[in-house]
């Protein structure tokens, strides 16, 4: 019984952990940090928005797999900011903007 409830919890950390549900980052809240003349206590009073209007130049933007660290990138030189935690749900949801952004 004892393996029993082990291999139980086991599979449940397991499928928590790769669950895309809960790794996903929210679309909306990526839109409105998208466009956020403050993200990254930035300093310049501009947004991604700013250089990016709609998204423009970055269809091709999500397939990137260093895409958390391309932003940060943005964020540190253009809008002269500190750059976000690419393991923080801030990030996961820019993320999630940025790659909705490939249908467009």
């Amino acid at each position: 019984m004892k393996t029993l409830g082990v291999v139980l919890l086991s599979v449940l950390v397991i499928g928590f952990t790769f669950s895309p549900a809960l790794s996903a980052g929210d679309v909306a809240k990526g839109k409105t940090l998208f466009n956020d003349t403050q993200l990254g206590n930035n300093t310049s009073g501009k947004s991604c928005n700013s250089c990016h209007p709609d998204g423009k130049g970055l269809v091709k933007a999500g397939e990137r797999k260093d895409l958390a660290q391309f932003a940060n990138a943005c964020i540190e030189n253009a809008l002269k900011g500190k750059p976000i935690n690419p393991e923080s749900q801030e990030m996961e949801d820019l993320v999630a903007y940025i790659k909705s952004l490939k249908g467009k």
